[in-house]
This record gives C-alpha cells, structure tokens and sequence, in this order.
C-alpha cells in the first residue's frame, strides 16, 4: 500500500477566508454548484482568479447549448488526457446522467478508441484526439467538426476541453483527494 501524498492546497477553513475570497465563495455558493469544492477550494487562493474562472465554468457546464452529453464527453476527454481522478469521477456521473454509453466511457478512461460511437460522438472524438495530442487538428478533421457542430459547437467544445485541462492542472498540481471512501477509476498509464 502506498502512503497518499498531503494535499497542496487543502481547503481553506472559511473563518480565514478575507473578504475577497468570501465573495467569491458566496458567488459559488449561491450559483449553480450550490457549493465551493473540487478546484475552486484551491482557487480560491487567488480570488480574481477564481471568481472569472467560475464564471467561465458556469457557461460551459450550464448554458452553453451544447448537448450535455457530448459536452460531458468532451470533459471526460480532458479528465483521461490529465489522468485527473477526481474531475473524471465527478463528471462520470454527470457524463451517464447526459447519456453517454457507459462503453464511450469506458474506453476513453482505458485510453482506447470508443466503438460504436455516433456520429456526433466520433467528431468529437477525433477533433479533442487531435487538439489533446498535436495541439490542432487537421483540416479533414475540421471540417467535419464544423459539419457536425457548427463554428460556435467547435469553439464551445475546444473551450471545454480546455477549461477542464485548467481545472486538471491546479487539482494534479494540488494533489486533490477523492472524497473519502472512493477509488480512482482512472486507471494509470505508464511514464
């Protein structure tokens, strides 16, 4: 059994919160996370920071038109590509609720090409594939994208990929804990 490294940036206990990070916590809390948890615990370290990134996050994950599942699917990309546990476990939930097959799921956390995707799904799929591992995409790529998602969905979609490597960051670099009694499901690749 290994010894689980300390968190990095533990939850700040709110009688020590100043009044910029009471705002932005009463910003979170009263919005439609209902909650300060997962990244913006570390966030709130840095106030203005977290207070824009929210906002951005609150967006993507509950206004953009964007169906959820493909939405969901795309976090679950940028949760894989991180190996960041503990968004891949909060957004799983999320991403099955959405209707994402449970398989989609499954072979993405494996680190293999989902079968059996639809059409939508295999777009997305191959644009994030390509965005993740070359940082662009070819134009045959694009195109079909765009054919699929429009010029807003593409831009909508890389957004989120990208908000959610962000958030995958601060939480790797923070060494952000499962919430107790749960397991990674991530499995590990090799370095």
């Amino acid at each position: 059994m290994t010894i689980p490294k300390a968190e990095r940036f533990p939850a700040i206990p709110p009688e020590q919160w100043n009044e910029a990070q009471k705002q932005v916590a009463a910003s979170i809390a009263s919005g439609p996370r209902g909650e300060v948890r997962g990244p913006f615990l570390a966030l709130l370290r840095s106030p203005g920071l977290a207070q824009t990134v929210q906002q951005v996050g609150e967006y993507l994950r509950f206004k953009c038109p964007l169906d959820r599942r493909i939405a969901e699917m795309s976090t679950l990309m940028a949760a894989r590509h991180w190996t960041q546990q503990y968004e891949w476990q909060s957004h799983y939930k999320h991403a099955m609720k959405a209707g994402l097959n449970p398989a989609i799921a499954e072979a993405i956390a494996e680190g293999r090409r989902p079968t059996g995707m639809a059409t939508d799904e295999e777009a997305l799929y191959d644009m994030l594939t390509e965005v993740l591992h070359n940082q662009s995409v070819c134009d045959a790529t694009y195109a079909r994208a765009l054919g699929v998602f429009g010029e807003q969905g593409v831009i909508e979609l890389v957004a989120i990929a990208g908000y959610y490597a962000m958030l995958a960051m601060i939480l790797n670099v923070g060494r952000k804990a499962l919430p107790a009694g749960q397991e990674p499901q991530l499995p590990w690749f090799p370095n």
